[in-house]
């Protein structure tokens, strides 16, 4: 197998990520997050991010709890029933911490799609009245000190071609990198997905720069074989990274699933700012590698997280309420 674009996760990082981008975040919640990329970037202390992403998680809470984020672009951060509103961007967002503006996840959505396209703005009519068009998270004055912020949340003006009507024209987003995680990718940036893409196809292709994180590594015989699983070509990828387990503790989905007592961990330790610093210095700081991170959990443990062929979930894993503070099975 040639080397392509393989490169270690550390090498990817330290090359394409600098302090002040633009980067975006492929994956939904606790599906597919590209966990093992946010910490090697909080590892490598990069600083003043702009964060572009859709319904984001923990991964995001790493992020702000490592200190590396200016402003967020968002319309949700969660980790589902283990975190309704995830306590470290709760936090930062109540004290002033981080700027955050608030889209709806649709029109979230279109403007990757638009960015993806080259288009320098899209029109919707999604947000016209609502609150989100009187109550911008992040003033005008304040935008002009970003350069990585558009002037505006967004403009309305009158649809050109229904003159009675109005229209959100918003600005895209200028990506500097896209860091996902998918299932599969070959020496050369092809990327196979399986199960929903979410918004990684248009964020990889509207990037400058797009880091992947595989669980596996195919040859491109390999990855030629199953075409219509394909998603993402290789012209759109500069740097593919071999790295299992890479979106643990969210599932990927037909290879693990996600891990509930880490995410309720996740949670608890969240709560405080030595609590969390812990967090970070047992996962993060104090696990060089994809390797000693995993070395943090047991075999068996890991073991149960994985799926089964004939069904694309764990079976038999503890999920939903906890009751005295242990979970309850669904």
């Amino acid at each position: 197998m040639s080397a392509g674009k393989r490169m270690s996760l550390e090498e990817a990082v330290g090359k394409f990520v600098q302090n002040g981008d633009c980067i975006a975040f492929g994956g939904f919640s606790t599906n597919r997050r590209p966990y093992a990329a946010v910490r090697e970037i909080v590892r490598q202390k990069k600083k003043n991010l702009y964060v572009e992403t859709g319904a984001a998680g923990g991964d995001l809470d790493l992020l702000i709890g490592g200190g590396c984020v200016t402003a967020i672009s968002n319309s949700y951060v969660g980790n589902g029933t283990y975190a309704m509103v995830s306590r470290r961007f709760r936090r930062a967002v109540e004290q002033g911490e981080v700027l955050i503006e608030d889209y709806s996840l649709d029109v979230q959505t279109y403007l990757y799609h638009a960015a993806a396209m080259g288009l320098p703005f899209i029109a919707v009519k999604n947000m016209l009245g609502s609150e989100l068009v009187e109550k911008w998270g992040i003033s005008q004055e304040e935008r002009k000190k970003h350069r990585k912020l558009p002037e505006h949340k967004f403009l309305i003006r009158e649809d050109p071609f229904h003159p009675e009507e109005k229209l959100c024209l918003v600005q895209t987003p200028q990506i500097d990198v896209a860091c996902i995680h998918v299932q599969a990718a070959g020496p050369d940036g092809t990327c196979r997905i399986l199960g929903a893409p979410f918004q990684d196809e248009d964020l990889a292709m509207a990037a400058k720069h797009t880091i992947v994180t595989c669980e596996e590594l195919l040859s491109e015989e390999e990855i030629r074989r199953d075409p219509q699983n394909n998603k993402i070509a290789g012209l759109c990828v500069d740097a593919v990274a071999c790295v299992p387990f890479g979106a643990h503790p969210a599932q990927c989905y037909g290879y693990y699933d996600y891990d509930s007592q880490f995410l309720w961990d996740f949670d608890e330790r969240s709560k405080s700012n030595e609590d969390f610093e812990g967090l970070l210095m047992q996962y993060v700081y104090g696990c060089p590698t994809q390797n000693d991170y995993l070395d943090q959990f047991s075999a068996s443990r890991l073991l149960s997280l994985l799926v089964r062929s004939e069904h694309p979930f764990a079976k038999g894993l503890q999920r939903g309420k906890r009751t005295g503070g242990k979970e309850e099975q669904e």
